[in-house]
């Protein structure tokens, strides 16, 4: 980055910056990542000065970084951190923002505006920044990240897309979603495509199922006031979890630039069968924790759920007749977040083994968290038996040959990505309206309390039984390929 860049963070008085976005962004310039001459201006509503800012980031870094700090490196870097109290909905406070930045920059920059904000600032930001002239790109490049929630329905989310497309275009929106900034999660594509072993068994005619797991230990941690409002579905459901569905399921994109790759993800989500609200309970268990209600925040006759568990189908000619079972809660057993791909059995046993004997099929699992690598699961003749077979992994753990500290944050990927303009991990208008088209369903019917009471399971637990059933339907169980199990 040669010309000055301006990298200004609403909402910097936030959690998301103290822990995230700020310590990101150092450890960049750690790394000789963020170059040149850059700016990075916080805005908020509290009347903070530069040196309370460069205070309480510190503070945040040292608290939160999993990463040493060269405090020669934090001199400078902290210099270039300024403050701009301000309202979000106030255009005079935009005309004040965009005449610091001008004096700051003192000549052309590109500028990243970062939204770390709750949602409902959205549209006055963008509109503000509109109305102020800083979206013009006459001295360089403008580039706005969102974060979700992005919508909280189809409806909403169309609107969302609606009144920021009157501002920006869509090749300056960068709809985040830090699951795909994970190193383990851009991992997925790289074991399909750069590994012939895997791409010619990838489909109908070899794997028998897939699963994907994200599960949490936590409970609300004082996020009742967003969460109750939300649920699991509208949480992880329609970022995360169909993310991965979408990594896991599309086809080979022509090359790695960010549209190539976001066209295959779009194409998966128009395959997936929509399922109507009157079969909503044939594809989906909803559940609660015991106890949810008592939580501080928490409405007495809360119909929110904590836990969900969705069959899906892909129809096309890759995954016709596969079940793709995905699940995620709070309050469960373990944090893990994987993928298992289940393949069939041989066609054919010819080996003289009773009738009753239980065959393992292989397993491919992704590990995401905690437990980073990959786990392959496949069957070995048992010594000194005619052919008793047992099952084996070949495993490949991160830690193991990158070391412990060898995954960064995934801010920091998502944070460069911005700056350099690769929108490959980011989120486009359209694959966001189709996952709000895909989940709606769910989410209206499984909110009428009278027609669908929500599953209760223990913390603890790995979910309601309704879930078990969900798979034992047909012939499946919920399996675990990553960690201790």
């Amino acid at each position: 980055m040669d010309t000055t860049t301006t990298i200004v963070i609403f909402g910097i008085s936030g959690d998301l910056a103290q822990r995230k976005l700020i310590p990101a962004l150092f450890n960049l310039f750690q790394k000789d990542r963020l170059k040149g001459n850059f700016n990075i201006v916080g805005f908020a509503g509290r009347s903070w000065t530069d040196l309370e800012l460069r205070k309480i980031a510190r503070e945040g870094i040292d608290k939160f970084a999993g990463f040493q700090v060269n405090n020669e490196k934090w001199r400078e870097f902290e210099n270039q951190l300024h403050y701009i109290s301000g309202k979000f909905q106030d255009e005079n406070s935009f005309v004040h923002l965009a005449n610091t930045l001008e004096n700051l920059e003192n000549g052309s920059a590109n500028r990243v505006f970062y939204l770390a904000t709750p949602p409902n600032f959205f549209t006055d930001i963008i509109v503000n920044l509109g109305k102020s002239g800083q979206i013009e790109e006459e001295n360089g490049w403008r580039r706005v990240v969102i974060e979700k929630p992005f919508g909280t329905d189809l409806e909403s989310a169309k609107k969302l897309n609606h009144d920021i497309l009157k501002v920006l275009r869509e090749d300056q929106i960068y709809r985040i979603d830090h699951y795909l900034g994970k190193e383990t999660v851009q991992n997925i594509l790289i074991a399909r495509f750069a590994n012939t072993i895997f791409e010619p068994v990838w489909n109908r005619n070899y794997i028998s199922n897939v699963q994907i797991t994200v599960a949490e230990k936590v409970g609300l941690e004082h996020r009742a006031g967003y969460y109750d409002t939300v649920g699991v579905v509208r949480d992880m459901f329609q970022n995360h979890l169909l993310q991965l569905l979408s990594l896991v399921s599309m086809e080979p994109p022509a090359s790695h630039k960010a549209n190539d790759q976001r066209d295959e993800k779009v194409k998966v989500l128009k395959a997936i069968r929509r399922i109507s609200q009157a079969e909503v309970h044939k594809h989906s268990v909803l559940g609660q924790y015991r106890g949810y209600k008592e939580e501080d925040g928490v409405a007495l006759n809360s119909q929110t759920p904590t836990y969900a568990a969705i069959q899906f189908f892909i129809d096309n000619w890759r995954w016709e007749g596969v079940p793709f079972y995905l699940r995620s809660g709070k309050k469960m057993a373990e944090k893990i977040s994987e993928i298992v791909i289940q393949f069939k059995r041989p066609p054919h046993l010819m080996f003289p083994l009773p009738e009753s004997y239980s065959f393992t099929t292989n397993t491919l699992s992704l590990c995401l968290q905690p437990d980073e690598g990959i786990h392959l699961k496949f069957e070995t003749k048992v010594p000194d038996t005619i052919a008793e077979t047992k099952s084996v992994d070949l495993e490949y753990h991160y830690k193991d040959v990158f070391g412990n500290n060898a995954i960064p944050e995934a801010y920091e990927r998502l944070l460069l990505d911005a700056l350099l303009g690769d929108a490959a991990l980011f989120t486009r208008s359209d694959r966001s309206e189709l996952a709000w088209e895909i989940l709606d369903p769910f989410i209206n019917t499984w909110e009428d309390a009278t027609k669908s009471p929500l599953a209760i399971y223990d913390p603890g637990s790995w979910g309601p039984k309704q879930s078990d059933d969900l798979l034992a339907r047909d012939g499946y169980q919920w399996m675990r390929g990553c960690g201790n199990h």
